[in-house]
């Protein structure tokens, strides 16, 4: 076996997403890390990030695959004006 075999698997495996599911997962795991440090401010700091993140994104990354998190590029697009519209709230409502 030559040491392409790994690399193969993984890129099977990352085919059938694109770049709005790895945002949304990181966007995951950061809620997690705000959750633990229970941080409002960090919450809606990054919804803002995750957010523009999404907006800006060209449409050609955000084709939904196979394994796809959300049907459409519009999906993915409404998602991150919502995170974009709800963040500044979020922190706005935070205690200082």
């Amino acid at each position: 076996m030559n040491g392409l075999g790994p690399l193969q698997l993984v890129d099977s495996v990352l085919l059938n997403y694109n770049v709005g599911d790895a945002l949304l997962l990181l966007l995951g795991l950061s809620v997690l890390a705000a959750i633990v440090l229970r941080s409002r401010k960090m919450f809606s700091t990054q919804a803002i990030a995750f957010g523009l993140l999404l907006v800006v994104t060209p449409t050609g990354a955000l084709e939904p695959g196979n394994g796809s998190l959300l049907g459409s590029v519009l999906q993915y697009k409404f998602f991150g004006l919502v995170l974009v519209v709800a963040g500044p709230v979020l922190y706005m409502t935070t205690r200082q």
